[in-house]
């Protein structure tokens, strides 16, 4: 009985203990935000937008980071989407590689 109540105490604190490996990051379960999350979020900001939705970009997430190529149609669509998508939470940076199309 005794070697029961030890090894469900011991269960306990080592669940406890790994329970809390989230926050030795600064982050708790719930403020992680993962490069796909932020990839889609991008995408759909790109879809909304009336001048780019019909545009070739490739949107690349890592650890936050987000890099844009692709072809835009002006400097000032790729400053109106580089805008929103630092306002998205999780994203740390955006580089932009878009070119401008010329028709």
């Amino acid at each position: 009985m005794k070697n029961v109540v030890l090894l469900s105490v011991l269960i306990v604190f080592g669940l406890a203990l790994f329970s809390g490996c989230a926050s030795i990051k600064g982050e708790t379960a719930g403020e992680y935000i993962d490069d796909s999350t932020i990839t889609t979020e991008v995408n759909g900001i790109i879809v909304k937008d009336p001048n780019a939705h019909y545009l070739k970009i490739t949107v690349t997430t890592t650890q936050g980071d987000v890099v844009l190529t692709g072809f835009v149609d002006s400097r000032n669509t790729e400053e109106r989407l580089i805008g929103k998508i630092r306002e998205i939470r999780g994203v740390k940076s955006v580089k932009s590689l878009l070119k401008i199309e010329t028709k």
